[in-house]
């Protein structure tokens, strides 16, 4: 079984040492640099090569830059999506993000996991969990969200939170960790 197969399946795999995901890495690592380095006046430009990072788009959408994924197929995006500056999704497994997402300034998704054990962590093992935005989600400046996490529709994540577990919809949740502190109409 490959590692990218191990992935996909779930299971620890090795992502420091396995020349293809290295590969796949810093293809995507290069296409995000050509994105941050285009013009922000030239949004045409800005779409074409977001498009050809991401593995799916809605047709409405803007990411500010600067922006950075690990494989960026694993990303998928619904429509009136908009992520402010500094947007970092770590995307070993899929991300999806619903309609009308707005997310701010400095927010990482990120999918990867390592071992508690520090002797398997040391061997460069991970695992990746996907994360799930639903539609109409307003995520707050410096918000992390971690692996596994599903955030409901019609949520708002309060600014500088750590999304452990999962947030219901129509949730205001806020916090480190973060925690529903209220439901929203």
């Amino acid at each position: 079984m490959t590692e990218k197969e191990k992935i996909i399946s779930g299971m620890i795999y090795d992502a420091n040492n396995d020349p293809d995901l290295i590969a796949e890495r810093l293809e995507c690592k290069q296409m995000c640099h050509e994105y941050n380095m285009l013009s922000p006046k030239d949004l045409p430009a800005r779409t074409e090569k977001i498009k050809e990072i991401l593995g799916e788009i809605g047709s409405d959408f803007l990411i500010e830059q600067p922006f950075m994924c690990d494989y960026g197929f694993n990303i998928h995006i619904g429509e009136n999506f908009y992520s402010n500056h500094n947007l970092i999704i770590l995307d070993a497994a899929p991300v999806t993000f619903g309609d009308n997402v707005f997310i701010a300034p400095n927010c990482g998704f990120y999918t990867a996991g390592h071992p508690l054990d520090a002797t398997e962590r040391n061997k460069g093992l991970e695992y990746a969990h996907p994360i799930t935005v639903g539609d109409n989600v307003w995520i707050g400046g410096n918000v992390c969200v971690l692996s596994g996490v599903t955030i409901g529709n019609n949520s708002v994540i309060g600014a500088g939170s750590v999304v452990v577990k999962d947030i219901p919809p129509y949730s205001l949740a806020v916090g480190n960790p973060c925690k529903v502190i209220k439901t929203v109409s």
